[in-house]
């Protein structure tokens, strides 16, 4: 046996492994906060059981359901990749968490990736068990799956690129303060309980710009109305990813 066999050999493993094992790392811190919990999943879960069983919104024609689990499944995407994410990162970053991970052998863009998977593990989670909840009330969506994925791809990157905005240049208190503001807003104005055409005319031409109501209304026109492929929402969530991902990406503050 040659020498040096059993020599360690230092050195950072493999970028994949490294992004890998952050994913699992990030996912399992999400999912044991109880606080992400309550806006990942229960909050949602509870609105769409609430508004379903209790006829409290008029919601029009059809069952309440057919329209409300769309708007549901666009709240979850809202609350995992914009409120959750935002609040986690800023404390991370105020504690340094953010400083130290950055002078790793991870690269910073692999963080943010290992940040984006767990954000996109999460969200299969909340659809999977918010689609069975729904069809235990009685949904019966339709449509092209296609436009769904695109609608939801596109509301995360919106949603994360926001996210991070506010958690990399806001202070961790007022990052914790504004995200949570900023949901209770978009949960009443974003089209996701109450219908947008209860609002004024000229307030329905400003909140259909935001990225909420693109992401409520597209999921509602495809699942409930069978439409092929909503451009115009998807057009919506694409600007505001590029420009939440342009500004995270020039404006985050790593400490």
């Amino acid at each position: 046996m040659s020498a040096g066999t059993y020599a360690p050999r230092p050195g950072a493993a493999p970028l994949p492994r490294m992004i890998g094992a952050q994913t699992a790392l990030e996912t399992r811190m999400l999912l044991r906060n109880g606080e992400q919990l309550l806006l990942t999943v229960i909050i949602p879960t509870l609105l769409l059981v609430l508004f379903s069983a209790v006829d409290i919104v008029d919601t029009g024609a059809g069952r309440s359901v057919d329209f409300l689990a769309p708007g549901i499944l666009a709240l979850a995407v809202m609350s995992t990749a914009f409120t959750g994410q935002a609040i986690a990162t800023g404390f991370e970053r105020r504690y340094g968490v953010l400083k130290r991970l950055g002078a790793s052998p991870l690269p910073r863009w692999g963080l943010m990736t290992a940040k984006t998977l767990a954000v996109l593990v999460t969200e299969v989670l909340q659809v999977v068990l918010l689609t069975v909840i729904a069809f235990a009330l009685g949904w019966s969506p339709h449509g092209n799956p296609l436009a769904v994925l695109l609608l939801l791809a596109l509301g995360t990157a919106a949603f994360s690129g926001l996210g991070l905005l506010m958690s990399g240049t806001l202070k961790a208190e007022a990052t914790l303060a504004a995200a949570n503001l900023v949901f209770l807003l978009l949960l009443v104005g974003g089209g996701v309980i109450v219908p947008l055409d209860r609002f004024p005319d000229a307030a329905q031409s400003v909140l259909g710009l935001l990225p909420i109501a693109a992401l409520s209304d597209g999921l509602r026109d495809v699942l409930q109305h069978g439409a092929s492929m909503p451009w115009g929402d998807l057009g919506i969530l694409a600007v505001w990813a590029v420009l939440g991902l342009g500004a995270a990406a020039k404006f985050f503050r790593w400490e």
